[in-house]
């Protein structure tokens, strides 16, 4: 499938927006471990073979590994998450737009490949007023559908914590 220029500009504005409105008042360990929770089972429901890895600072607060899943997986996450952390945006949004510019992420960067990783499925998790303080990644689908249900997830955790 080929992506128009408009297409990828209407993609990168999206994802933009979803790092705009997915910020969250608070984020604790609790908060990282419900986050986790709640994407296993979204997961679950449909039987999707992800790896779910959800980090406060630097710290791993939680990480589950579904069938179907192996160690590479493993390696996807700390290569999106090393990605997030250095450009502060979802390695989804940080390769789209290395695409936009008629490159690759590797090539504008020049960074190991076995370091980082700028495909969908990594996204910062932003507290108001405060900014990133953690990662959210799922590994294991195509990086668009990865990106899509962290984000899927993110909306329906800030509602939850809105709510309370």
């Amino acid at each position: 499938m080929t992506t128009t220029p408009d297409d990828l500009a209407a993609l990168i504005a999206s994802v933009e927006e979803d790092e705009r409105d997915l910020v969250l008042r608070t984020f604790t360990h609790d908060d990282a471990w419900r986050l986790g929770c709640l994407l296993v089972e979204l997961a679950d429901e449909r039987d999707l073979p992800v790896t779910i890895d959800v980090r406060k600072g630097p710290q791993q607060v939680f990480h589950a590994a579904r069938e179907g899943t192996t160690a590479d997986n493993d390696s996807w996450v700390r290569r999106k998450v090393r990605v997030v952390e250095r450009f502060g945006a979802s390695s989804y949004l940080v390769g789209l737009r290395a695409r936009a510019q008629g490159t690759t992420f590797n090539d504008k960067h020049q960074l190991p490949l076995q370091e980082y990783a700028a495909h969908g499925g990594a996204f910062p998790v932003r507290v108001d007023g405060v900014g990133i303080v953690g990662v959210v990644t799922v590994s294991g689908l195509a990086q668009g559908d990865d990106h899509a249900l962290v984000t899927e997830a993110l909306r329906s955790f800030r509602g939850e914590a809105t709510a309370s």
